[in-house]
């Protein structure tokens, strides 16, 4: 069984800064790409950063300039570090991995969420 772990979030005022943090535990062979996702009330998950083995990213427009990934390959883990945050980045925020667990068997994968707030 593969468990994406995620830490971090809470309340921040406009303009403050958060770091998430996700861990991957259990049965993994490769770790293709890791990632965050968000999802506002009333709205759909949206993409917001990803990276790849390889250390490729890739951000949401929304959020370039501001939010950083980073990855630890040996651990298994990825961290989101969140600046100049807006009210409107307040959402639950999800940890993303797609990974195989043996050379053949791959899936996706998800954390369950971690609130962030931005308000005054």
């Amino acid at each position: 069984q593969v468990q994406l772990l995620e830490s971090g979030g809470g309340l921040v005022q406009p303009g403050g800064s958060l770091r998430l943090s996700c861990a991957a535990s259990g049965s993994i062979f490769h770790i293709v790409s890791m990632g965050w996702y968000r999802q506002a009330p009333g709205k759909e998950r949206e993409l917001v950063t990803t990276i790849n083995a390889g250390g490729a990213t890739n951000y949401a427009d929304s959020v370039k300039g501001r939010f950083t990934i980073s990855r630890d390959n040996a651990k298994n883990s990825v961290s989101l570090q969140m600046n100049s945050l807006k009210p409107e980045d307040t959402a639950v925020y999800f940890c993303y991995g797609r990974l195989y667990r043996t050379t053949t068997d791959w899936g996706d994968y998800w954390g369950q969420g971690t609130q962030v707030i931005v308000s005054s």
